[in-house]
């Protein structure tokens, strides 16, 4: 950590004019007054100014966000453009009036002031328990690209800085120091913002990062305090004092305090705001305490948002309150006018310089290779180490705030600033591009094995990942499943994943429920999902085995859990909830969108096949009566033709099997069917496909003892089959359907998918799914795995 200006050099002062009574607010363009000059207001100078740091950096951000550049390299930018353009050879402002001195000691304090909450957000959503929970490869990484660089670094600073001054050999080790810091918070953006903070390779580089930092931050208090005591034991001691009673206090009366108010909080029911606004009040005073005990003026907030338990209901609600504002405002603001400060027309590349940008490049080589080799210890790929190293070398918001601190307090010269700046900036860019190109997590989805139920040996079991929502999806998933014919000679085995949204943290979290009795959180909304099934597999015993996991993440990283349970535990289909729940008379409830683009991210990606399941909310079975005791559950299979209707009435057909099912597959044909000279090789081959599958069905080889109907029913064009299709709502309790048909059949003329309201469901799932339609079905649409060979 820097050391306070108070102990160390004294901050370079400036001489400023202020007009007693301040002028803050304008009369406006119209005023008549001569004295009334509308910048000479400080409210309507910070408004101009922060209007002209957003418009251009959100400028830079349109052109460089097509080149793979994160928001944080623009914002750099935009300070560095601002700072020449603004300013003479000499640094001083080029207009009075814009920039001034003054007003940028305001524009630092409202950013300032910004940052401290964002580092108190950024301790809220660390998991503190991940640290003992972390494998011995997170620790080890962690450690060891903390420990080498600055190990290198201190050895490098030994051997270049012989000839400077002792003051100068200070500054050289304090920037080995901070150059070795692994900031959790600037880990966790780079890799939410590439979209990989779900993957196997996301998981462990956050959790190596929280080791490194929790260790960085620890250790650099002590270094801190190290060098205080040797200017002012006295002072020292009383700094140490108080640090140990606030930490304390934080561990074991705030935060009990805080878990006070969660276990009071009824659950489903927000925490009090007059709660969290109590606690974002403490973070304040934490950070007043710091700064008056020689600590910056973050330490106080850290240590009290790591005290946070994080995670709704308390976490969440205190980023929930802070995150547009801080995150929208405050940091944009922080970094532009961090940049201001960087003038090279004033630098001179002298030997500090030169030994700076050396151990620049040292430290960062160190822990680039550290992270590598460590990697390869591990025998982790090639690729996915390099990435990993990449990742944890990173640089953002917490460096520039710490070279800032620093350069403030005259620790870092203006020439090392600039300097070090110029290199976060540098590196930012390199590291965002390297990840972006070169690691691309759904590549081992591709599907080299086929998984899916037409390629099950016969008798085998059929594995399934069902995937739960809320609750409310359990009865019509376990229906399903139930209807899928589970015995002991065609088993089945159910992975359950119950998928909650990821608010109030930074970390995902996925719990496995068979190996851990109590998990670090959220086990108990995943309890009512857990005793369903478990009463489920207990009805069908032998014939059913159920698997239940728990993933807490983002929706839009979510199918990265999914797809990878599915991969590990070679599923050969997927079930999801349709986006859109129904009530049981017949209309829409709710409508989640962000659920709708979890379903189609698993479409593209899945390793296997898929289902995606229309729930209309109706429990009761519309089948015919088979005694006065028993009701057949009525089932139709509507065939097109193409690989996945094939996928659809192989599942179809194992339902079948249960002698309380009736299965009715009805195939659509078009009038010119017969004419095969006029087709392509490969819709000819389609054909015979199709007819293979349908063999046993249309000649009643299997209707026997399985109430199985065969029908087909000759259509002219898509209007036709679509008045057909939908007349079937109220006659079964499930209609199966495949997502996808061949291109140019006359019986889909006029369903064009780009017109669908649902084109995740295909031509014949978005008919059924309609609201127009108050049928009763259910629907359920599959999807083949997608591979290089469509022979299936």
């Amino acid at each position: 950590m820097a050391e306070n200006g108070s102990i160390q050099n004294v901050p370079a002062k400036f001489d400023t004019c202020l007009e007693l009574p301040p002028l803050v607010n304008s009369h406006g363009f119209w005023s008549t007054s001569t004295n009334d000059r509308l910048l000479q207001n400080t409210l309507p100078d910070l408004e101009l100014q922060m209007t002209v740091i957003f418009v251009m950096s959100q400028a830079i951000h349109y052109v460089l966000k097509r080149l793979g550049l994160p928001k944080l390299a623009s914002e750099i930018i935009t300070g560095m453009i601002l700072g020449y353009a603004l300013r003479d050879s000499e640094g001083n402002p080029r207009d009075d009036r814009l920039l001034t001195t003054t007003s940028q000691e305001i524009l630092g304090t409202l950013s300032l002031f910004g940052f401290v909450l964002f580092f108190f957000m950024s301790a809220v959503k660390v998991n503190i328990k991940m640290i003992p929970n972390s494998g011995t490869k997170s620790l080890t990484i962690g450690i060891v690209s903390l420990f080498v660089p600055f190990l290198c670094g201190t050895f490098a600073n030994l051997l270049i800085g012989q000839n400077l001054i002792p003051s100068e050999k200070d500054t050289l080790q304090r920037v080995v120091l901070l150059q070795s810091f692994v900031a959790f918070p600037v880990v966790a953006s780079l890799i939410n913002e590439q979209n990989i903070l779900n993957s196997e390779l996301g998981r462990l580089s956050l959790s190596a990062a929280v080791v490194s930092d929790i260790t960085g931050f620890s250790l650099g208090t002590v270094f801190f305090f190290t060098k205080i005591y040797e200017m002012n034991p006295q002072r020292a001691l009383v700094d140490i004092v108080v640090m140990l009673v606030f930490v304390a206090t934080a561990v074991f009366v705030l935060r009990p305090a805080m878990l006070w108010m969660i276990k009071n909080t009824p659950e489903g029911v927000p925490v009090k705001d007059f709660h969290v606004y109590a606690i974002i009040l403490v973070a304040l005073a934490a950070g007043l305490l710091s700064n008056k005990f020689d600590l910056q003026v973050f330490f106080g907030p850290y240590v009290l948002g790591l005290a946070v338990p994080d995670g709704p209901p308390l976490g969440s609600a205190i980023v929930s309150k802070l995150e547009c504002f801080v995150s929208g405002i405050y940091m944009p603001l922080f970094v532009t006018t961090s940049m201001l400060r960087v003038d090279l027309t004033k630098s001179k590349f002298n030997d500090l310089s030169k030994c700076n940008l050396i151990l620049f490049i040292v430290t960062y080589v160190a822990k680039l290779f550290a992270s590598l080799m460590t990697s390869f210890y591990y025998k982790m790929p090639t690729l996915d180490s390099w990435v990993l190293a990449f990742i944890l070398t990173s640089k953002g918001t917490i460096e520039i705030a710490l070279y800032t601190f620093s350069r403030d307090m005259n620790i870092l010269t203006d020439e090392t600033y600039s300097l070090m700046m110029l290199g976060n900036l540098a590196v930012v860019i390199i590291v965002t591009l390297f990840v972006k190109y070169f690691y691309d997590p759904s590549r081992k989805y591709a599907g080299y094995q086929k998984r899916n139920i037409m390629h099950l040996k016969p008798n085998s079991e059929l594995r399934i990942l069902a995937c739960i929502h809320r609750p409310s999806d359990s009865p019509a998933m376990i229906n399903l499943l139930d209807a899928a014919c589970p015995t002991k000679e065609n088993p089945i085995v159910v992975y359950v994943l119950h998928l909650i949204e990821l608010v109030g943290r930074t970390t995902p979290i996925f719990i496995p429920h068979q190996k851990c009795k109590k998990s670090l959180s959220n086990v108990s909304l995943s309890d009512n999902v857990i005793v369903a099934f478990n009463s489920f597999e207990s009805s069908n015993w032998g014939g059913v085995t159920v698997n239940c996991f728990t993933t807490v993440s983002p929706y839009k990283f979510m199918h990265e859990d999914i797809c990878t349970l599915a991969l590990d535990k070679l599923t050969s289909l997927i079930i999801l909830p349709f986006h859109q729940l129904w009530s049981n008379e017949g209309t829409v409830e709710e409508e989640d969108n962000m659920v709708r683009a979890l379903n189609n991210s698993v479409l593209e990606r899945a390793p296997c096949s898929v289902a995606i399941l229309v729930n209309r909310g109706y429990s009761g079975r519309v089948g015919t009566s088979a005694s006065s005791e028993t009701y057949l559950y009525s089932v139709c299979m509507i065939f097109l033709g193409g690989k996945d209707d094939r996928e659809a009435l192989t599942f179809a057909k194992r339902m079948s099997q249960d002698s309380s099912i009736t299965l009715d597959v009805i195939h659509f044909v078009e009038r010119n069917n017969h004419q095969v000279e006029e087709v392509d090789k490969d819709t000819r081959w389609d054909q015979l496909l199709d007819s293979e599958v349908l063999k046993d069905i249309r000649y009643g080889s299997s209707s026997a003892k399985r109430h199985v109907l065969y029908a087909e029913e000759v259509v002219k064009d898509g209007s036709q089959m679509a008045r057909m299709v939908r007349s079937l709502v109220d006659d079964y309790d499930l209609i199966i359907a495949g997502r996808s048909h061949p291109e140019g059949l006359c019986k889909t003329v006029g369903l064009d998918l780009e017109w669908s309201e649902f084109p995740e469901l295909g031509v014949i799932g978005d008919l059924l799914a309609s609201a127009e339609i108050y049928g009763k079905a259910s629907v359920l649409v599959i999807q083949q795995q997608t591979t290089g060979d469509e022979d299936f």
